[in-house]
Formats: structure tokens, sequence, C-alpha cells
């Protein structure tokens, strides 16, 4: 008998384009499912704050296709 561990299945969070375990909170954005469950921003220092809302714009400008390119990159 072989035991070994397999890494965990991640997704992509659709808001920050961050890799998440499924059907949990996002820890860098805070939502789930497409709503806010956990105000992140709240925490989080004025310089912080600024840096992660410019993560999340610059991510919802480009789209799905920086995060889909990352996750192949991670897998070689």
């Amino acid at each position: 008998m072989h035991l070994y561990l397999n890494s965990p299945s991640l997704s992509v969070c659709p808001k920050c384009g961050k890799a998440v375990l499924p059907h949990r909170v996002c820890v860098s954005c805070g939502y789930y499912k497409g709503r806010e469950v956990i105000n992140v921003m709240e925490k989080l220092d004025r310089k912080e704050r600024k840096r992660k809302e410019k993560e999340i714009k610059d991510y919802e400008k480009e789209g799905a296709k920086p995060a889909a390119k990352d996750t192949a990159e991670e897998k070689k």
C-alpha cells in the first residue's frame, strides 16, 4: 500500500482571480457566490486597501484570461 497526498483542487475567485478552495469564501476579497460575505477592506490600513482595490479593478478590466494563464503555469 502506497500512501501519498494529493494537492488540493483549487478554483479561481470570479471577483479577484485568486486561487481559493471550492465552496469557501475568498480570503482576498471576501466574496462567495457573487456576494460579499466578509468585509475584508475594513480590516486593512489605508495603503493596503488602496493596493487591493487596484488589484481587483485591474482583474475586472482584464477578465478571467490572466487567472487561467496563471493556473496553467502553476501546473507545469
